[in-house]
């Protein structure tokens, strides 16, 4: 049974959790997934509760880590009003100056699916995501039942360089994913598309941007750290995150999700 606010929140939503596999980021690790399907009857405030409790989207299906007596992910935002540059930082924006972002509806492209399998084979040849159709590409930026959006990135010849995919939630964006093109002058594109995320965020008027997961240890997490001031999901809620002590991680413990969400005998 659904517990939410009737008024706002009209459709149930029910958890299952994915089958054991191996960890994609921690050797020796199973990994485990609290999984919802919100299909067509889910609305923006469900989406931004189960965001604020730390979880992602991929298409219709929202999840969070799950894993037997692992704690290791720590959902993370970055409080934007009081991010503020390093150094290093505003050389990426010096470098990346001649570029031109553009916000354009989620929509698919050839010309997109190229760069993706471009990035794909340049950075992540082998992953799972290597292996995506078009298909499988235009489901991932289209296939969404909230407010969702893509960020082109052109150089001034119109030569398209870097996508943002975002999603907007209440009280920020939420970097979906981002890809660009391995072979460009290394400027660094990821960073750059992360802090232009930061600028819309606030003109846009919200507080948070939503990194996805942290993990201590992992390499392909370490960027995250980069942006401060970070917060990560604990047991106390939100809390300031301290990379060298993530004492508010409680992503991943192995228990029954909140009841507001789910009727708790509904995932096995």
């Amino acid at each position: 049974m659904f517990l939410g606010d009737r008024n706002i929140l009209t459709a149930p939503v029910y958890f299952f959790r994915t089958a054991p596999m191996p960890c994609p980021y921690l050797n020796n690790r199973v990994e485990r997934r609290l999984v919802a399907d919100l299909g067509k009857s889910v609305t923006q405030a469900h989406y931004d509760q189960l965001a604020i409790a730390g979880f992602r989207r991929s298409q219709n299906l929202v999840y969070r880590p799950a894993c037997p007596g692992c704690q290791a992910c720590v959902p993370v935002r970055l409080r934007v009003q009081d991010f503020r540059l390093s150094r290093s930082q505003r050389r990426i924006m010096r470098a990346n100056a001649h570029l031109h972002g553009e916000a354009v509806p989620a929509v698919a492209s050839w010309e997109q699916y190229r760069l993706f399998t471009a990035y794909q084979a340049g950075r992540h040849l082998g992953g799972e995501m290597s292996f995506m159709t078009y298909e499988d590409y235009r489901d991932m930026v289209e296939v969404s039942p909230i407010d969702t959006w893509l960020v082109e990135y052109r150089d001034p010849e119109q030569k398209l360089l870097a996508v943002m995919l975002a999603d907007r939630q209440s009280d920020g964006l939420s970097a979906v994913y981002s890809f660009y093109n391995p072979a460009a002058p290394r400027h660094g594109l990821g960073t750059f598309m992360i802090l232009d995320a930061v600028n819309r965020t606030r003109q846009a008027g919200l507080d948070y941007l939503y990194l996805g997961y942290w993990i201590k240890g992992s390499q392909k997490m370490a960027y995250k750290t980069r942006f401060t001031p970070l917060e990560g999901l604990g047991s106390n809620g939100w809390e300031s995150l301290d990379p060298d002590n993530p004492a508010v991680s409680n992503c991943g413990t192995d228990r029954p999700a909140p009841t507001m969400f789910a009727n708790p005998g509904l995932y096995p």
